[in-house]
């Protein structure tokens, strides 16, 4: 387990080695005492051509995020600050549709290559 974030009310830890394709794929939420959990997340881990689709995608977890402060936005206490970050969560998403996009025109999305 490694700490990648930590503040006064959650910590954010990955919870296994490097995969194939450089990247963690378990990650969890805790209390900072590791008491009480409450995310875990597990993403795909090898091409979904290759293995059973097991995990979520990035994709997945920023439209999870943008739900919630288009949530925010909408209800009594909508601010700049949520305002901007939907912008650039909306564009990290745009971001990397496209490159699903790019890879499915190369034939190689889903596998485990470039």
């Amino acid at each position: 387990m490694e700490v990648i974030r930590e503040n006064e009310l959650t910590k954010v830890s990955r919870m296994d080695e490097v995969g194939a394709g450089g990247a963690h794929h378990r990650y969890c939420v805790t209390s900072p005492d590791c008491k009480s959990l409450f995310v875990a997340a597990d993403f795909q881990h090898g091409g979904a051509d290759e293995v059973m689709l097991a995990g979520a995608h990035n994709e997945d977890l920023l439209a999870i995020v943008i739900d919630r402060l288009e949530c925010f936005q909408a209800g009594p206490f909508p601010c700049a600050e949520n305002h901007m970050a939907l912008a650039c969560l909306g564009e990290a998403l745009n971001c990397l549709e496209a490159r699903t996009e790019g890879r499915k025109e190369r034939g190689v999305e889903g596998k485990s290559e470039a």
